[in-house]
């Protein structure tokens, strides 16, 4: 009879012991899938902090690619304006090589409560930085001499042109334009 008891009780903590494993092995599985897909999430809508030395490469490049760099802010009523243009072409010449770069002059300070708010409510997809370089008589100039500071600004260049835009864009002023550079022999 105590062989019995001892049996029922040893098969009942092995049973619990096993559905205690399994609740754990699924709150993991659920845990690493949910911090998987927020890391995703946070990865696609970063913003790099940036000077100009850090982003002065990103203006110089020179291979057989199209870079589209556009200077905003977000209290930038034309630059809000051309954003959907610049992320449309920027989809429609994604197979191509084309890339788009959007350089926020934003103040660092809202950087998470104004920019990546923004840059996730419009679902902005392409790389953003933040140029947090405050000494704007040293580096305009190296951008475009003629350059006043004022934005939207846009420079569109590749290996052999390089191309300054003062103004917002329509999606089909910026579509002939790349359409017209991808196109060259």
């Amino acid at each position: 009879m105590l062989q019995t008891f001892t049996c029922f009780w040893l098969l009942l903590i092995r049973s619990n012991l096993i559905a205690l494993l399994r609740t754990a092995l699924l709150l993991f599985s659920v845990s690493f899938i949910w911090q998987s897909s927020n890391a995703q999430v946070n990865e696609g809508n970063a913003v790099r902090v940036v000077n100009y030395d850090q982003i002065e490469p990103y203006l110089l490049k020179s291979n057989d690619t199209i870079y589209l760099v556009n200077f905003w802010a977000t209290w930038c009523a034309p630059c809000i304006k051309e954003l959907p243009a610049i992320e449309t072409v920027e989809q429609k010449y994604a197979k191509q090589k084309f890339k788009v770069l959007l350089v926020s002059l934003d103040f660092p300070k809202d950087l998470t409560s104004r920019l990546e708010p923004f840059i996730k409510s419009k679902n902005i997809t392409s790389d953003v930085f933040l140029l947090n370089d405050p000494d704007q008589n040293r580096w305009i100039d190296k951008v475009d001499p003629s350059w006043s500071g004022e934005i939207p600004f846009t420079l569109i260049y590749g290996k052999d042109f390089r191309e300054s835009y003062f103004h917002a864009f329509t999606f089909e002023e910026l579509d002939s334009i790349i359409n017209l550079k991808l196109n060259l022999p």
